[in-house]
């Protein structure tokens, strides 16, 4: 016989707390992850219209501004497939597992502050385009920097977008 004073039961399961099993990512791996992107980006973008401009200042000194033009359109057009490139391969690590190519490469990855997968948007719009524009105050860039040192890990960008930087 069941007494009816006696408290409800239930089963309960127990739940993993995906931010309890998450490890934050080292302070000097985050830092290697945002130089090495920065790297990949300029190698990828901005290394292509130097080496022209170089060559094409070589052309315009032996032999006058004859295809100096096509010279500098096939560099435009270098830098355009290697913008189109970084942009593909970002936004694919991003979309499979909220990583860039340098957090890829260090094992690094970005998700919400609960642990969940981050989406496109939110690391595009929060973590990128809102720190770009807060960054035109000055020392911004240093305050958000120094944030690494808390005891979260999250700078100021990761805590407008809600973000943590784990392990992956």
């Amino acid at each position: 016989m069941t007494n009816p004073y006696a408290p409800p039961r239930a089963a309960v399961k127990d739940v993993i707390d995906p931010q309890a099993t998450a490890v934050p990512a080292d302070r000097g791996t985050r830092l290697g992850a945002t130089i090495l992107d920065g790297v990949i980006f300029g190698g990828m973008v901005y290394l292509p219209l130097i080496v022209v401009s170089f060559m094409a200042g070589a052309l315009r000194a032996g032999q006058g501004p004859g295809s100096l033009g096509s010279f500098v359109a096939v560099g435009g057009l270098f830098t355009i497939v290697g913008f189109v490139v970084w942009c593909w391969l970002t936004i694919r690590y991003v979309l499979e597992n909220g990583q860039t190519i340098a957090k890829r490469m260090f094992r690094i990855k970005v998700v919400r502050s609960d642990g969940t997968a981050i989406s496109l948007g939110r690391i595009f719009w929060m973590r990128n385009m809102l720190n770009t524009l807060i960054s035109m105050i000055p020392f911004y860039a240093f305050v958000d920097a120094l944030f690494i040192f808390s005891e979260s890990r999250q700078t100021l960008h990761d805590k407008l977008a809600d973000t943590i930087v784990v392990k992956a």
